[in-house]
């Protein structure tokens, strides 16, 4: 080394370690913060996302009216509800989802005990397309126990309106001695076995009507049934009945000896014996678990007899009224904006002779419902209730927080074109010239040729037949599978019911089940 040069710097060995560990503490230090603010990036992001998503499906659910409390509305209407005769309806309701509410405009469902075209009139007019109401305008033409009594129809023991028919009246009464009478009115109370010069054959607003002397007789007591119907539509017209079970009211005395002084001997009161206290029907409902009908059917069959000829002639008596007195259900729902808001539940009261014929008695509006007087009927009334909801569609499958239409898909994935439209192969072979062919009788239940308000028919009728449950259908007549290849004989109904009986008739050849 020359003299006078310096010595390079060189760093000691702890010097070096040093300045080794700062470098890897600085760098250490850089790729953690770009890992903490590539992570902080990566959260705002998912964040974000997910804060949108939870918008995007609270918009959703509100644009459907839905959250976590909102439920379909009900108006439960009656006088004196705090008597429990209600009870049962609105317990059905509950156990549907249902919102119980007073005289709210937003209710979807308005069970009425009472009329409600007097009262509610304005309302009536003014309703929404999804409300419901459980009655139709007009069903006092079927109620109406003068009316029905005096119409001459079929299974109806003959009446007299009076004063009216005092004469005739008298002269059938002179050709048919033996022939005992009663004398009615609206109310249906106080009714009695009277010779006719103690009748007061001068009562407006009252019948007398022939007295049916030879009924059927379980262990010596006359009965009456009660069959449950509902309709669903007038124009074109269809009819159920519950056949889950039949209301049996036994007359508490035996009927022989006959002594029409003693009325217990046959007019049913509200006290009436009840089936399961009647010799022979006790242990088929007690022991074996039958209903009311069943436990008939089977003391029926037991006494070498076919049940099936009453339930033929009960739906037959039905059938012929409805028919009879539509055009008068048709005239009263036409002073509303629609007839589709409407249904009816009924109770018609029969009388079965010792031959197995069926007598009507009269037609209830609002029948009783509550089972005050005997516990055992709150299952009846429960599943009539029950039935008539979900066949009507109030007792909904799909969850909704009303019954207001909520998108067409919706109401598709339920029932859509394709499964209601009957006669393939008829209508692609003779009906294919479009419009023009629609003038041919046979081709107007091809799509091409069916209106809008004939395609919502058919479609609410596919839904009814899907939610049946224990109804059947008695309007449009169920026609056989071997028959159905031909057309019935539908001369008498109206045009409208003559397209429901052939789609029916369609459909049955589609699907069996549809031919019942």
């Amino acid at each position: 080394m020359k003299a006078g040069s310096r010595s390079p710097p060189y760093m000691s060995k702890r010097q070096m370690k040093f300045f080794t560990a700062v470098i890897l503490v600085l760098v250490f230090g850089v790729l953690l913060t770009a890992l903490n603010v590539y992570e902080l990036h990566r959260l705002t992001k998912e964040q974000r996302a997910t804060a949108h998503t939870h918008a995007e499906g609270v918009a959703a659910a509100e644009a459907l009216g839905e959250n976590h409390y909102a439920r379909p509305v009900a108006w439960v209407r009656g006088n004196n509800k705090g008597s429990g005769y209600l009870t049962h309806v609105t317990n059905v309701l509950h156990r549907l989802g249902y919102d119980l509410a007073e005289d709210r405009e937003d209710w979807d469902f308005l069970w009425s005990h009472n009329y409600p075209f007097r009262e509610l009139k304005q309302t009536m007019m003014k309703l929404k397309p999804h409300q419901r109401v459980n009655h139709f305008p007009g069903s006092g033409f079927i109620t109406n126990k003068v009316n029905l009594a005096v119409s001459g129809l079929p299974h109806i023991p003959r009446a007299f309106r009076m004063p009216a028919e005092k004469a005739e009246l008298l002269a059938h009464a002179k050709k048919n001695p033996e022939m005992m009478f009663v004398q009615k009115s609206n109310n249906h109370r106080g009714i009695k076995i009277e010779k006719l010069d103690a009748l007061d054959l001068g009562a407006e607003g009252s019948f007398v009507q022939e007295f049916v002397h030879n009924p059927l007789l379980v262990d010596g007591y006359k009965f009456d049934i009660g069959v449950y119907t509902i309709v669903t539509s007038i124009e074109p017209l269809r009819v159920y009945i519950f056949e889950g079970d039949v209301l049996f009211r036994f007359c508490p005395d035996k009927y022989h000896p006959f002594d029409p002084e003693v009325q217990d001997k046959y007019v049913v009161g509200d006290d009436y014996l009840p089936t399961w206290k009647v010799p022979s029907l006790g242990p088929y409902y007690n022991d074996f678990g039958f209903g009311m009908k069943g436990s008939f059917d089977a003391w029926l069959r037991a006494q070498d007899k076919n049940p099936n000829l009453v339930w033929d002639s009960v739906r037959s008596a039905i059938r012929s009224v409805f028919y009879d007195k539509e055009p008068a259900l048709v005239q009263a729902t036409s002073y509303y904006p629609s007839s589709k808001n409407f249904f009816e539940m009924m109770r018609f009261d029969f009388v079965i002779d010792d031959d197995l014929k069926v007598h009507l008695m009269e037609a209830n509006m609002s029948p009783n419902l509550s089972s005050a007087h005997f516990k055992q009927n709150r299952l009846l009334y429960e599943q009539v209730v029950y039935n008539l909801l979900s066949l009507v569609g109030i007792g909904r499958a799909v969850h909704s927080p009303s019954l207001a239409t909520r998108s067409i898909d919706e109401d598709e994935m339920q029932a859509a074109v394709k499964d209601v439209v009957v006669f393939a192969d008829h209508c692609s072979v003779n009906c294919k010239s479009g419009s023009s062919a629609c003038s041919k009788i046979e081709c107007q239940l091809c799509l091409p040729c069916l209106s809008e308000d004939q395609k919502a028919n058919f479609l609410q009728a596919y839904l009814e037949h899907q939610r049946r449950g224990g109804c059947r259908r008695v309007v449009p007549q169920p026609v056989p599978l071997d028959k159905a290849h031909s057309a019935a004989d539908m001369e008498t109904l109206t045009p409208e019911n003559t397209l429901m009986t052939e789609w029916f008739r369609g459909m049955c050849l589609n699907d069996p089940s549809f031919c019942s």
